[in-house]
């Protein structure tokens, strides 16, 4: 894990709502907003992998979209490197971009099926007027293609002519073009066989190991994040239920959702998963457009009490390094 000495990426209270509009003939007025992301705060420390877990709709992938601004925040601050992301003209963000990268989801929508595999890899150093011969982008391109493990010779290929692993490796390849220092993974395996995934997360630990790279790992996969994260920060609608390190995580979950995720998680060995008891959620989600008062996970609480209907509990750090937002949160050997 990377010693907490120089924090690379410093988000505060990041808001992203998106607009809800109602068209009426002509005119479009906006009726009210989706709060996607609202009030999120963390710091990623550089050469770490900080897992952003939470059931689908909770706003992770909205999170890690609006930190590299391709959307851009409705307000709160992304410092990355000392430098509010947020303030830049386009520009100066356009140049710094060049440090930060993202792994998109689905590896057969993010490639441009019209282009070859080295068209692919070369656009970001094409795009960033990387001044170097053609002979020399092409021998990027190869050597690109050797680190992700796929054959240098496929280099004139469309991506059809690929599965989604090889697709996805060719996604990571155009990512570590311009040598980025933090990568966005967004659910890079969950569009992929089982049998693929760990393949492809086994392939990032090797080159975080070789390039010391930073990563921001979303996925809804807890068994995989146990794998590849440092710490994980745990979201439910929108907001922070929880941050804590890996093992504390996994071992002492502090807040009810987190618990609920968990116990969701399969246990190999079925006399140990027999045994288990599981905690069932009842309810839905309540919608991001209408979220409840207080915090946002009382409507579905086992423990709820009046005071979370109330107030908004703040993210506090009930022991060093595991902070928890919930008003009933104590530690298991102390409760």
């Amino acid at each position: 894990m990377a010693t907490p000495s120089k924090v690379l990426l410093q988000v505060e209270n990041l808001v992203k709502h998106f607009p809800v509009h109602d068209n009426d003939g002509f005119f479009r007025r906006k009726t009210n907003v989706v709060h996607a992301v609202d009030g999120i705060s963390f710091n990623l420390y550089k050469g770490e992998t900080l897992g952003l877990v939470g059931e689908s709709g909770c706003g992770k992938s909205t999170a890690g979209r609006t930190i590299l601004q391709l959307y851009r925040p409705t307000s709160g601050s992304v410092l990355f490197d000392g430098i509010d992301l947020g303030h830049l003209p386009q520009d100066d963000l356009r140049k710094i971009r060049r440090r930060m990268q993202m792994i998109f989801q689905d590896p057969y929508a993010s490639l441009n099926s019209r282009m070859t595999v080295g068209e692919i890899i070369s656009d970001p150093l094409v795009v960033n007027k990387e001044n170097k011969s053609r002979k020399d982008i092409d021998d990027r391109v190869a050597e690109l293609l050797d680190l992700v493990k796929l054959n240098p010779a496929f280099v004139n290929r469309y991506p059809h002519e690929f599965s989604g692993g090889q697709r996805q490796r060719i996604g990571i390849a155009r990512a570590l073009a311009l040598q980025p220092e933090l990568i966005v993974c967004d659910e890079p395996i969950s569009a992929l066989d089982v049998s693929i995934q760990a393949q492809i997360v086994n392939l990032l630990v090797d080159l975080q190991k070789k390039f010391n790279l930073t990563y921001l790992f979303i996925s809804h996969d807890l068994s995989m994040v146990r794998h590849i994260c440092d710490r994980v920060v745990v979201m439910y609608l929108g907001v922070i239920v929880e941050i804590a390190r890996k093992n504390e995580f996994y071992h002492d979950p502090l807040h009810p959702y987190t618990r609920a995720l968990l116990s969701a998680v399969n246990i190999p060995d079925p006399f140990i998963e027999g045994q288990r008891n599981r905690t069932i959620l009842k309810g839905e989600t309540p919608s991001p457009v209408n979220p409840p008062s207080g915090c946002r996970f009382h409507t579905r609480c086992p423990i709820a009490q009046p005071l979370c209907a109330e107030s908004m509990p703040e993210l506090r750090e009930l022991i060093p390094g595991h902070f928890v937002a919930c008003f009933l949160a104590v530690q298991k050997d102390t409760a």
